[in-house]
C-alpha cells in the first residue's frame, strides 16, 4: 500500500514537473506540445474513457496516463527534468490555505450572483 502511494505521489510530482517543464526554452517543442497535453488531460475532470465503465473506466488513470507521461520525461534532457522535478517537489511540500480556497469559492459565488442579477434586469425588466 506504501509503495501504491509513493508511485502515485511520482505521479503527481511528474505531472506537475511536465507542466514546468513545457514552459522552459531548453525543451525541444514536441516535448512541450506533447507535456501540455498530457498535464491538462492529468488535470482535467473529463476522461477519454469515463470512470463509471467497469474495468476500463480505470484503464486510462491507471495505465495511459503514467505511460504518457513516461513518454514525455524521455523527451524532456534529464538534467532539465530533474531541475523541474525539485521544483514541483518543493511546491507540493508548500502549505495550502483552506481559508484562502473558501474566499475564491465565495467570491466567485458572489459574482456569479451579480453577473445573474444583472442578466435577469437586462431581460426582464
Amino acid at each position: 500500500m506504501m509503495r501504491l502511494r509513493g508511485w502515485a505521489r511520482a505521479i503527481k510530482r511528474d505531472v506537475h514537473a511536465v507542466y514546468l517543464a513545457s514552459r522552459d526554452p531548453r525543451v525541444p517543442w514536441y516535448a512541450k506540445a506533447l507535456g501540455v497535453c498530457i498535464a491538462a488531460y492529468a488535470l482535467s475532470p473529463i476522461d477519454l474513457i469515463p470512470d463509471f465503465i467497469p474495468v476500463l473506466g480505470y484503464l486510462d488513470d491507471a495505465i495511459l496516463l503514467p505511460l504518457g507521461i513516461l513518454l514525455v520525461v524521455r523527451m524532456i534532457p534529464p538534467d532539465v527534468m530533474a531541475e523541474h522535478r525539485a521544483a514541483a517537489a518543493v511546491a507540493a511540500e508548500r502549505p495550502r490555505s483552506t481559508a484562502g480556497a473558501i474566499f475564491m469559492v465565495a467570491v466567485w459565488f458572489a459574482l456569479t450572483v451579480i453577473a445573474g442579477w444583472l442578466v435577469y434586469r437586462w431581460l426582464y425588466l
